[in-house]
């Protein structure tokens, strides 16, 4: 098995310079100094190669962007066929396809969610979400959880961690943006009983924060509190969605109707950006008020709807499902396996389908975890709210060769990092 510690070529040590040096310094040294040295380059499936030709089994996905793997030859097909006679069209007007795919949207939605707004990216459409939410009712405050993660734009930043929103003085008025903590409803209703809240955001599994699964009852609960106290439900389902969990909308597996759903990363295919919110008709007035109230020059681009149009239909076929239902089966049986070798360190599976998060016994285990399966040729990354927790992503369409290859090289690199960890 290739081991790649001590192996970076003077050209990628000049490359990564000339990163710090035009790109990005800080996030580039952070990598760096976290014992990654990785520059992309040719991706295909779920492998990742870097400029030195090292090869990676990309179990992060870029937070289930790259579902359906990387340059998806159906997807690439699909693009290619497309410009032909398509471009990214024009946001003003009706289009064939942008209407294709909200209709698309609306029957495989939960509930009775009828209409699709675009934005070009998660983060954008969550502003939406959120704007959408307040125009519906009238009302400006928004909850959200301690240590979410929504995107980085204006008001999306504002419902997340106080770490990418204070950096750019983002944080919102304390009465107007609240957060609780997940898996706490006395603490949810506490913040709704003023009937003064516009919304209350979540995503169905909270990646960013490390994957706590929701108690039972929890989700439901909140969905029930929000209906007392007239407020909004938004599901944010841009990492939980497309057939993560093994159902196409996460948030059905809790029996949640949620108001308003937001999907984005792995609707795009990794080929085309593109993100999506979807309303009920009772919440989305504004689009009848004032149509122009939001425009997006890229949102709803007529190539990510295409791109996206294929993506729907590849997630819910059965062998899809089938597919998903096996590596989920696989992965929670050789994970505990290899737990029980290692349960001194490695203490927790928490997993709901293909949304993984593997816990360890040391406050940044993740961290060094991320660092030996990097040296075993694995790429996953650990979650950065809480470093104690690895986010692990296989993809849906993964081979079961592949499968036991990636557990082959976790187990090695598990063992590593305890090594490391514990001596």
């Amino acid at each position: 098995m290739e081991n790649r510690q001590g192996m970076m070529s003077p050209e990628k040590a000049a490359f990564l310079e000339r990163s710090k040096k035009f790109w990005n310094p800080g996030k580039t040294q952070s990598w760096i100094d976290f014992g990654i040295d990785l520059v992309i380059d040719r991706r295909e499936e779920y492998f990742l190669y870097d400029m030195d030709g090292h090869r990676l089994i990309d179990a992060h996905l870029n937070g289930g962007t790259f579902n359906l793997g990387h340059r998806n030859p159906e997807l690439i097909a699909t693009l290619t066929e497309a410009m032909t006679r398509f471009d990214m069209g024009n946001h003003h007007f009706p289009s064939l396809v942008r209407t294709e795919l909200a209709e698309e949207l609306a029957r495989t939605a939960p509930g009775d969610l009828q209409y699709t707004i675009y934005g070009s990216g998660g983060g954008e459409a969550i502003d939406i979400a959120l704007k959408t939410a307040r125009h519906a009712t009238g009302k400006r405050k928004i909850v959200s959880i301690i240590k979410a993660y929504h995107g980085h734009t204006g008001l999306a930043v504002k419902t997340g961690d106080e770490r990418f929103s204070k950096l750019f003085l983002s944080e919102g008025p304390a009465d107007e943006f609240v957060h609780v903590p997940f898996n706490d409803l006395d603490a949810m209703e506490v913040a709704l009983s003023g009937k003064d809240v516009a919304c209350v955001i979540m995503e169905t599994i909270p990646a960013t924060y490390g994957f706590p699964m929701p108690e039972p009852g929890y989700l439901p609960a909140v969905k029930q509190l929000c209906e007392k106290y007239d407020a909004l439900y938004i599901a944010d389902e841009v990492q939980t969605g497309l057939m993560r969990t093994g159902e196409l909308w996460g948030i059905t597996k809790y029996g949640v109707e949620p108001d308003i759903l937001v999907t984005g990363k792995g609707i795009s295919g990794g080929i085309y950006p593109i993100a999506c919110v979807v309303v009920g008709k009772d919440h989305a007035g504004w689009l009848t008020e004032d149509g122009f109230g939001h425009m997006s020059t890229m949102g709803g681009a007529e190539l990510g709807c295409i791109v996206a149009l294929k993506v729907l239909e590849i997630v819910q076929r059965d062998e899809v499902r089938s597919s998903v239902q096996f590596i989920a089966d696989y992965m929670s049986k050789q994970l505990t396996d290899i737990r029980q070798r290692y349960n001194d360190f490695f203490v927790g599976i928490r997993q709901n389908g293909l949304v993984m998060g593997l816990e360890f016994n040391h406050p940044k285990g993740a961290m060094v975890v991320m660092k030996a399966l990097y040296e075993n040729g694995v790429w996953a990354i650990f979650s950065t709210l809480d470093p104690r927790v690895l986010q692990f992503k296989p993809g849906l369409l993964m081979t079961p060769d592949l499968c036991e290859e990636l557990v082959n090289r976790m187990e090695v690199a598990i063992g590593q990092a305890r090594t490391e960890v514990f001596g």
